[in-house]
Protein backbone atom coordinates (compact mmCIF):
# COMPACT_ATOMS: atom_id res chain seq x y z
CA UNK A 1 0.00 0.00 0.00
CA UNK A 2 1.22 3.21 -1.13
CA UNK A 3 2.00 5.39 2.31
CA UNK A 4 -0.35 8.37 1.06
CA UNK A 5 -3.25 6.05 0.18
CA UNK A 6 -5.99 7.23 2.36
CA UNK A 7 -8.79 4.48 2.88
CA UNK A 8 -11.91 6.05 4.20
CA UNK A 9 -15.41 4.07 5.35
CA UNK A 10 -18.46 6.80 5.67
CA UNK A 11 -20.76 4.69 7.20
CA UNK A 12 -24.39 5.32 9.09
CA UNK A 13 -27.00 3.10 11.11
CA UNK A 14 -29.88 2.92 11.64
CA UNK A 15 -31.13 1.12 15.50
CA UNK A 16 -33.99 -0.44 17.22
CA UNK A 17 -32.73 1.72 20.26
CA UNK A 18 -29.52 3.87 21.87
CA UNK A 19 -27.68 1.00 23.94
CA UNK A 20 -25.39 -0.65 21.82
CA UNK A 21 -25.33 -3.67 23.70
CA UNK A 22 -28.74 -3.93 23.63
CA UNK A 23 -30.48 -3.02 20.93
CA UNK A 24 -29.14 -3.86 17.37
CA UNK A 25 -28.74 -2.39 13.88
CA UNK A 26 -31.55 -2.72 11.09
CA UNK A 27 -29.82 -0.55 8.52
CA UNK A 28 -26.13 -0.10 8.02
CA UNK A 29 -24.82 2.28 4.97
CA UNK A 30 -21.85 3.53 3.64
CA UNK A 31 -19.45 5.04 1.09
CA UNK A 32 -15.64 3.43 0.71
CA UNK A 33 -13.81 6.48 -0.44
CA UNK A 34 -9.88 5.85 -1.61
CA UNK A 35 -7.82 9.20 -1.98
CA UNK A 36 -10.95 10.93 -2.40
CA UNK A 37 -12.50 8.62 -5.19
CA UNK A 38 -15.93 6.83 -4.25
CA UNK A 39 -15.17 3.21 -4.96
CA UNK A 40 -18.34 1.33 -3.15
CA UNK A 41 -21.64 1.93 -1.70
CA UNK A 42 -23.33 -0.31 0.19
CA UNK A 43 -26.98 -0.13 2.15
CA UNK A 44 -27.86 -3.27 4.26
CA UNK A 45 -31.20 -3.81 6.23
CA UNK A 46 -31.33 -6.21 8.29
CA UNK A 47 -33.52 -7.90 11.32
CA UNK A 48 -32.27 -7.01 15.10
CA UNK A 49 -30.89 -9.88 17.20
CA UNK A 50 -33.46 -9.37 19.97
CA UNK A 51 -36.42 -8.00 19.08
CA UNK A 52 -37.57 -8.02 22.86
CA UNK A 53 -35.67 -5.04 23.51
CA UNK A 54 -36.75 -2.68 20.05
CA UNK A 55 -38.07 0.33 21.32
CA UNK A 56 -40.87 1.82 19.78
CA UNK A 57 -39.85 4.98 19.71
CA UNK A 58 -36.70 4.72 17.94
CA UNK A 59 -38.69 2.76 15.17
CA UNK A 60 -40.87 5.87 14.83
CA UNK A 61 -37.83 8.15 14.28
CA UNK A 62 -36.62 5.57 11.90
CA UNK A 63 -40.14 5.03 10.14
CA UNK A 64 -39.91 1.72 10.16
CA UNK A 65 -42.13 -0.84 11.77
CA UNK A 66 -41.83 -4.07 13.03
CA UNK A 67 -43.65 -6.24 9.94
CA UNK A 68 -41.35 -4.42 7.97
CA UNK A 69 -38.05 -5.09 9.73
CA UNK A 70 -39.32 -8.89 10.07
CA UNK A 71 -38.67 -9.06 5.72
CA UNK A 72 -35.38 -7.49 6.41
CA UNK A 73 -32.47 -10.30 5.65
CA UNK A 74 -31.35 -12.16 9.13
CA UNK A 75 -27.75 -10.33 10.28
CA UNK A 76 -26.24 -13.41 10.15
CA UNK A 77 -26.47 -13.63 6.53
CA UNK A 78 -25.82 -9.59 6.28
CA UNK A 79 -22.42 -9.42 7.92
CA UNK A 80 -20.56 -11.95 5.69
CA UNK A 81 -21.80 -9.71 2.69
CA UNK A 82 -20.29 -6.56 4.64
CA UNK A 83 -17.14 -8.25 5.41
CA UNK A 84 -16.95 -9.20 2.00
CA UNK A 85 -17.11 -5.74 1.08
CA UNK A 86 -14.25 -4.41 3.52
CA UNK A 87 -11.85 -6.92 2.14
CA UNK A 88 -12.13 -6.00 -1.00
CA UNK A 89 -10.08 -2.93 -0.16
CA UNK A 90 -8.36 -3.70 2.97
CA UNK A 91 -6.27 -6.23 4.04
CA UNK A 92 -6.80 -7.13 7.57
CA UNK A 93 -3.93 -8.97 8.62
CA UNK A 94 -1.50 -5.44 7.09
CA UNK A 95 -1.60 -3.29 10.10
CA UNK A 96 -0.57 -0.44 7.58
CA UNK A 97 -3.70 -0.65 5.35
CA UNK A 98 -6.73 0.30 7.61
CA UNK A 99 -9.96 1.81 7.11
CA UNK A 100 -10.43 5.63 8.65
CA UNK A 101 -13.74 5.74 10.17
CA UNK A 102 -16.07 8.44 9.67
CA UNK A 103 -19.32 9.60 10.36
CA UNK A 104 -21.79 12.43 11.71
CA UNK A 105 -20.91 12.22 15.42
CA UNK A 106 -19.31 8.67 14.55
CA UNK A 107 -18.95 7.15 18.16
CA UNK A 108 -22.46 6.27 18.30
CA UNK A 109 -21.90 4.20 14.91
CA UNK A 110 -18.83 2.96 15.79
CA UNK A 111 -20.18 1.20 19.09
CA UNK A 112 -22.80 -0.21 17.36
CA UNK A 113 -21.01 -1.24 14.52
CA UNK A 114 -18.53 -3.12 17.02
CA UNK A 115 -21.45 -4.99 18.44
CA UNK A 116 -22.69 -5.97 15.44
CA UNK A 117 -19.07 -7.70 14.89
CA UNK A 118 -19.43 -8.97 18.65
CA UNK A 119 -22.87 -10.20 18.26
CA UNK A 120 -21.67 -11.99 15.15
CA UNK A 121 -18.83 -13.68 16.55
CA UNK A 122 -16.16 -11.56 15.66
CA UNK A 123 -14.06 -10.03 17.78
CA UNK A 124 -11.86 -8.45 14.96
CA UNK A 125 -13.52 -4.77 14.18
CA UNK A 126 -10.59 -3.24 14.92
CA UNK A 127 -8.55 -5.49 12.50
CA UNK A 128 -9.93 -3.07 9.92
CA UNK A 129 -9.95 0.52 11.40
CA UNK A 130 -6.58 2.91 12.51
CA UNK A 131 -8.47 4.32 15.33
CA UNK A 132 -8.73 7.61 13.47
CA UNK A 133 -11.68 9.11 13.15
CA UNK A 134 -13.13 11.51 10.09
CA UNK A 135 -16.51 13.45 12.33
CA UNK A 136 -17.68 16.89 10.94
CA UNK A 137 -19.87 17.56 14.52
CA UNK A 138 -16.86 18.15 16.65
CA UNK A 139 -15.76 21.20 13.93
CA UNK A 140 -19.49 22.25 14.01
CA UNK A 141 -19.55 22.50 17.71
CA UNK A 142 -16.67 24.79 18.05
CA UNK A 143 -17.97 26.68 15.41
CA UNK A 144 -21.02 26.88 17.82
CA UNK A 145 -19.24 28.01 20.69
CA UNK A 146 -17.74 30.60 18.97
CA UNK A 147 -20.75 32.22 17.71
CA UNK A 148 -19.93 31.41 13.79
CA UNK A 149 -22.43 29.11 13.33
CA UNK A 150 -25.80 30.34 12.85
CA UNK A 151 -27.99 27.16 13.88
CA UNK A 152 -30.66 26.84 16.17
CA UNK A 153 -28.97 22.99 16.57
CA UNK A 154 -26.33 20.90 15.33
CA UNK A 155 -28.82 17.90 13.90
CA UNK A 156 -27.46 16.11 10.83
CA UNK A 157 -30.80 17.63 9.17
CA UNK A 158 -30.30 20.90 10.53
CA UNK A 159 -26.35 21.09 9.04
CA UNK A 160 -27.71 19.70 6.13
CA UNK A 161 -30.23 22.44 5.62
CA UNK A 162 -27.76 24.66 6.84
CA UNK A 163 -25.82 24.33 3.91
CA UNK A 164 -28.50 23.70 1.44
CA UNK A 165 -28.81 20.03 1.45
CA UNK A 166 -31.20 17.82 0.19
CA UNK A 167 -31.30 14.98 3.17
CA UNK A 168 -34.24 12.19 3.86
CA UNK A 169 -33.28 12.35 7.65
CA UNK A 170 -32.73 9.14 9.70
CA UNK A 171 -32.24 7.04 6.06
CA UNK A 172 -28.98 5.54 6.90
CA UNK A 173 -27.70 6.17 2.96
CA UNK A 174 -29.06 10.19 2.70
CA UNK A 175 -27.60 10.29 6.01
CA UNK A 176 -24.18 9.53 5.37
CA UNK A 177 -24.17 10.75 1.79
CA UNK A 178 -24.55 14.53 3.28
CA UNK A 179 -22.19 14.07 6.39
CA UNK A 180 -19.64 12.79 3.26
CA UNK A 181 -20.08 16.24 1.75
CA UNK A 182 -19.83 18.01 4.95
CA UNK A 183 -16.92 16.75 5.95
CA UNK A 184 -15.60 17.98 2.44
CA UNK A 185 -16.65 21.02 3.36
CA UNK A 186 -14.89 20.99 6.93
CA UNK A 187 -11.98 19.54 5.30
CA UNK A 188 -11.60 22.46 2.75
CA UNK A 189 -12.21 25.30 5.06
CA UNK A 190 -9.19 23.78 7.48
CA UNK A 191 -7.19 23.74 4.53
CA UNK A 192 -7.48 27.21 3.58
CA UNK A 193 -6.08 28.03 7.13
CA UNK A 194 -2.71 26.79 6.21
CA UNK A 195 -0.24 29.54 6.43
CA UNK A 196 0.84 31.03 2.65
CA UNK A 197 4.34 30.59 2.42
CA UNK A 198 6.35 33.66 2.26
CA UNK A 199 7.99 34.71 -0.66
CA UNK A 200 11.59 35.78 -0.49
CA UNK A 201 12.82 39.30 -1.23
CA UNK A 202 15.31 39.25 -4.33
CA UNK A 203 18.74 40.85 -2.87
Amino acid sequence: MKESMKKVLYFDVETTGLDSKLQDIIQLAGIIEIDGEIKDKFNFCCQPFDYTTVQQSALKVNKRTIVEIKQFDLPQLVFPKFIALLEKYVDRFDKNDKYYSAGYNVAFDVRFLTEFFIKNGDDYFGSWFNGISLDPYPYFQLKKYLGQLKAPNLRLETMAEHFGLAINAHNAMSDIEVTRILMKKVLDQLASLKPKKKRRKKQ
